[in-house]
């Protein structure tokens, strides 16, 4: 829902990593999720329209930034039984489409790369709407939802349990909250 004081989508806006959010969550032993989360990216969304639709968007984020609240966990993410980050220091996501389904949401697709594998996904996305803050800055915000199979870009590494079951599921859940600040 668009405040009163704010003004259209239209021109280009950068994502406010102080207030965005880039997370994921994976079965562990098939009976919990471990969450994380990605400390340090960037993204640009370029609105020809009112309303986003259409809009071209960037983001990359870098694979040594991710956080599991685990040390240890994290150190393995970044070797190469996972995303291997001293070959491939940054994961990255080029739109290739952004349409409006109804009301507050879109349907964003687009090119994900992860270790140098590019595949196309379909995100599911809520626009919360477009606000000014207190400085005379326009925001805009967002709640992105989806998922890949981590075994399509080769985060590789497997293991079962002594009862036959898989460690770590295979289905990565994205949930991604965003704020752009639109620039002058």
């Amino acid at each position: 829902m668009t405040t009163a004081t704010a003004t259209s989508a239209k021109g280009t806006w950068v994502i406010d990593a102080s207030h965005s959010e880039i997370g994921f969550k994976v079965r562990h032993l098939l009976v919990t999720n471990v969450t994380g989360k990605f400390d340090k990216f960037e993204g640009s969304i370029d609105s020809p329209s009112d309303d986003f639709s259409d809009a071209t968007i960037k983001f990359t984020a870098e694979v040594n930034s991710i956080n599991t609240n685990s040390e240890q966990r994290d150190g393995h993410l970044k070797a190469d039984d996972f995303f291997n980050a001293e070959t491939y220091p940054h994961l990255s996501f080029t739109s290739t489409s952004f349409q409006k389904v109804s009301g507050n949401d879109f349907k964003l697709v687009g090119d994900i790369t992860i270790r140098n594998i590019t595949k196309s996904i379909e995100l599911s996305v809520e626009y919360a709407g477009i606000a000014n803050d207190p400085w005379g800055n326009t925001k805009a915000g967002f709640e992105i939802n989806g998922k890949i199979n981590r075994k399509d870009f080769d985060l590789k590494w497997d293991a079962i349990t002594e009862t036959g079951s898989a460690m770590l599921g295979e289905e990565v859940k994205l949930n991604l909250n965003i704020q752009l600040a639109k620039q002058a």
